[in-house]
């Protein structure tokens, strides 16, 4: 497992190449020219709602959008792996609280 999630982080630049944008990020406007022909109109209700950290991978230190791709992705990782990690942490406290419990 750990050696897949290493493979997937060091692959992850590999964005860079591509064309266009990220699955997923697209515009009203890009949805249209995607050809899709009918875009729900709680689309723009909704689409307001979250800002995303480091939208377009702009960092206001970093005028590289490399770098900012690249520290995404990092932080990216680190956070879900540090949410991974706490879950754990706290399922493991719940196991051994009911085991105690148990034994008494």
């Amino acid at each position: 497992m750990w050696g897949g999630l290493v493979t997937l982080v060091v692959l992850t630049p590999i964005g860079l190449l591509a064309p266009g944008t990220a699955w997923g990020e697209w515009s009203r406007e890009q949805l249209q020219q995607l050809g899709l022909g009918y875009i729900p109109a709680g689309f723009d209700q909704w689409s307001g709602l979250w800002r995303a950290p480091l939208s377009g991978y702009n960092l206001g230190a970093l005028n590289n959008s490399t770098a900012g791709y690249l520290l995404s992705a990092v932080l990216g990782v680190a956070l879900v792996l540090l949410i991974i990690f706490a879950l754990a942490w706290l399922g493991q406290r719940l196991i051994n609280r009911k085991t105690v419990a148990a034994e008494k």
